[in-house]
């Protein structure tokens, strides 16, 4: 009760805010027991319920509004029409607003299978009559029993006219109601009585789902989630505990494993004692030993994926055998302070092994800024099916059945050379290359997938399936010398492609793709190489713009291929005398850049020439991908491991308002980024499948002309991942997607213009994927259905196959 004290005085003391507390999820009833109308109404399917200051003085507000799922308001602006948009997201039909007054008679319970129920009073309907919110099993008790105490707060002071900080328990006990039980919110069962709860703080093991390891097999058969051939996941044999040169942290916490058949975390030890440890030449150590085994020695190595739950005083991370199995374990610690202790510890080992910089050479702020970054992931367990969902699945399958039935399914691959004809059609396989990468035209519905010293092109079609057009074969320099195309960028109306030979760093070459002919050689500075290069703008290529953005290890120019000689441009040159290793840059609509490195930081510049506005501190991992949203205010990075998504606009201080391209950051007020990754139940999942690390291509946004990013794509081994946006900015629960295909994905990005259509590029095909075939992450959708592509029926009867998906060898 001390703690939900303490952390209500939080909520009310930051006037600045609206909203106290929120449940982020759950579902609006309208019970009446003794209505002809019927027993229960769903009001919200899916909702949120927040309390919410009002401009009064001790008055405060219970506010439930519709959470509508991505992608609604599109199909009911299509049934209904705009007007009819406006009138369906009025605020009438899309929030519930109640002032919390003692006689709401606000209550609270816990049904049998664990769902926590807040009511109160229908002030305007029959006796008897109750709103009921019934919480998703994602809501955590702890912030269930907030807000039961924050509600009781201000009932306290609307009746009372002054602040709560004085109330005794008591006096709030005094508010709840208890007189009446909760009904059951069903429309299909009658009322059923309940016992009375209170708001005490609930038991730790009720935290999150565990089991012990003597009845976890029985409760997961329950579920129907393990196979009668599958027993429970056991914890490997522990390797030998190298000789310590120093401690860095060390805690006793209660030790769980993830069980794969099971699908949750398996209490293996009440008590262990857990240390972090210096083993010398930058190598850290975490060793877990329990009272009768050792349980866990690994090095701390960035693979861990650590993530740091404060709400379940939990670390969770992964391990790694040299086999490639990989296990993700929890470790759970009694006080807050310990858990914050032990953090420390560990992102000081995985700091100094990743920089080779001790860590109290690092400035304060840059350390919290580490700190913070590695505790924005939730635990969350995979929730069951619901029937609701399973709907949803069989809807998407039928779109998509029309969608392939509308068609034309007739795919060929045609070899280009310079005598091609009509009679030229090559469907074999020839060479022995894979897809290496993906370039999605924006002025034309076509995408490049460049295969050795080939490139292939294919037609967006207007039923969003992608059609082979043609193959450019043997690419050569304008001497003739055959190279591959180790990067590629589409130019000026996707007339041009620029091209990156590795073996001659210093300069670039221009393709001109109405002949398929690399007709330029461009020599950018004899003592300058281009590692990477960008578009002007983020839509120049919609343009005929000639200049565009060239980056080498530790300078930052523009080029202009109509210069004499050079094109480097001498005065729009920004060259550091340290090595900054530069590995990735990405532009925004008014040409702002942002730069990464392999040191993991980052710099905004509104321009070339100068310094960078403001630098982000690495994390320590190199950054192999940046993307920003078109108008600068989100800039997403990629590492190998996880994501970073950072917003860039400035919220206080003299630069409110500005985006930190344009202004520098307070010393003191670095934008935190959300570190987006895979939860480490499915890393580990992914690995027990695939028996590869997780190793993300450069992620990317939706990208179009007048539509706002909305999505992110990425992908590691044979998984296609998305996140919603709007689910990242919320903290939702489960806010990626996947889809499994049968083997590697080497590129991916989105049709241009739309948010709904993924290309993906495989090691000898092309696909074009509806973003609503991507699942969410189960042990079932990890597994994938064996085969390339979604299950999907063609107007044959059949799955659609390899043969039916676009084929790619040229």
């Amino acid at each position: 009760m001390f703690m939900l004290r303490n952390l209500s005085k939080r909520l009310f003391g930051d006037t600045s805010k609206e909203a106290l507390v929120e449940l982020s999820q759950g579902q609006l009833y309208l019970v009446r027991p003794r209505s002809v109308k019927g027993y229960s109404e769903l009001i919200f399917k899916d909702a949120a319920a927040t309390i919410r200051r009002t401009g009064q003085e001790f008055q405060y507000q219970l506010v439930v509004q519709r959470a509508y799922e991505e992608g609604e308001e599109d199909l009911l602006a299509e049934e209904t029409g705009e007007d009819g948009v406006v009138d369906s997201l009025g605020a009438e039909k899309d929030e519930k607003t109640f002032l919390l007054d003692e006689s709401l008679q606000f209550r609270t319970d816990v049904r049998q299978t664990g769902e926590k129920i807040f009511a109160w009073r229908d002030l305007s309907g029959d006796v008897g009559d109750l709103w009921e919110f019934v919480c998703d099993p994602s809501v955590n008790q702890e912030t269930a029993a907030v807000f039961e105490r924050v509600a009781l707060q201000c009932q306290y002071e609307r009746k009372f006219r002054r602040s709560h900080d004085n109330a005794t328990e008591e006096d709030l006990e005094a508010l709840a109601y208890y007189e009446e039980p909760i009904p059951d919110a069903s429309p299909i069962t009658s009322p059923i009585g309940r016992s009375p709860t209170t708001a005490a703080p609930p038991d730790p093991a009720e935290l999150f789902p565990n089991t012990t390891k003597e009845n976890m097999t029985k409760k997961a058969a329950g579920k129907g989630q393990v196979p009668a051939t599958e027993g429970p996941t056991t914890a490997p044999p522990s390797i030998q505990q190298p000789k310590a040169l120093g401690t860095l942290a060390q805690s006793f916490a209660e030790l769980h494993l993830f069980d794969f058949p099971s699908g949750t975390f398996v209490l293996q030890e009440k008590g262990v004692h857990a240390t972090v440890t210096e083993i010398g030449n930058w190598e850290y150590w975490l060793h877990i030993v329990g009272n009768e085994r050792e349980w866990l020695g690994q090095p701390i190595v960035e693979d861990i994926n650590p993530v740091f739950n404060y709400e379940y005083k939990s670390f969770i991370f992964n391990h790694y055998l040299d086999d490639g199995s990989a296990y993700s374990w929890l470790l759970k610690f009694e006080e807050t302070e310990t858990l914050e202790q032990f953090q420390q510890g560990v992102m000081q080992a995985l700091w100094e092994h990743l920089n080779q910089v001790k860590w109290e050479k690092v400035k304060d702020a840059d350390r919290e800024y580490v700190l913070e970054a590695f505790q924005d992931l939730t635990m969350e367990d995979a929730p069951d099916e619901e029937e609701e969902a399973e709907e949803e699945e069989e809807e998407e399958e039928e779109e998509v059945e029309e969608d392939y039935e509308d068609a034309d399914d007739g795919q060929r691959s045609e070899h280009y050379d310079e005598d091609e004809s009509d009679d030229d059609v090559d469907t074999g396989l020839k060479d022995n290359g894979v897809n290496s990468q993906l370039a999605v035209g924006y002025k034309h519905d076509r995408s490049f997938v460049v295969r050795g010293n080939k490139i292939g092109v294919f037609k967006h079609t207007p039923e969003n399936q992608l059609q082979f057009s043609t193959t450019i074969s043997n690419v050569k320099t304008p001497k003739g010398k055959v190279f591959n195309p180790h990067k590629v960028m589409l130019h000026t109306e996707d007339t041009n492609m620029v091209l990156q030979n590795l073996d001659n760093p210093n300069a670039l070459y221009r393709m001109d793709l109405e002949t398929g002919k690399v007709v330029d050689e461009w020599k950018v500075h004899e003592d300058i190489p281009v590692k990477v290069f960008a578009p002007e703008n983020k839509f120049a290529q919609m343009t005929q713009e000639q200049t565009f953005l060239g980056l080498s290890g530790n300078a930052l120019y523009r080029i202009d291929p109509r210069l004499a000689g050079n094109k480097l441009v001498d005065d729009q040159l920004k060259q550091y005398v340290t090595k900054n290793a530069f590995s990735a840059a990405a532009t925004t609509e008014k040409g702002h850049i942002a730069v990464a490195s392999e040191k993991g930081d980052i710099r905004l510049f509104d321009r070339l020439g100068i310094n960078a506005k403001t630098l982000i501190p690495a994390l320590g991992d190199p950054i192999i991908g940046m993307d920003v949203s078109a108008d600068g205010r989100w800039v997403l990075a990629t590492t190998r491991t996880y994501l970073l998504l950072i917003d860039a606009l400035q919220k206080s201080g003299k630069n409110e308002g500005k985006l930190g391209f344009e202004k520098a950051f307070a010393k003191d007020d670095k934008p935190v980024p959300r570190r987006l990754g895979l939860s480490p139940s499915h890393v580990a999942q992914f690995q027990h499948e695939t028996k590869a690390p997780i190793s993300f291509t450069p992620a990317r946004f939706n990208v179009g002309l007048d539509d706002k990013e909305t999505t992110i794509i990425t992908a590691t081994g044979p998984f296609i991942i998305t996140w919603s946006l709007k689910k990242v900015l919320q903290n939702r629960k489960d806010p990626y997607s996947i889809k499994r295909y049968a083997e590697e994905v080497k590129a991916d990005n989105f049709k241009f213009g739309s948010d709904k259509n993924l290309i993906v590029a495989l090691p000898n095909e092309v696909d074009m994927v509806a973003k609503r075939a991507l699942q969410r992450p189960t042990r079932e959708s990890i597994a994938g259905p064996g085969r390339i592509g979604t299950p999907r029926r063609s107007g044959r009867g059949s799955y659609l196959g390899r043969n039916d998906i676009v084929n790619s060898p040229y």
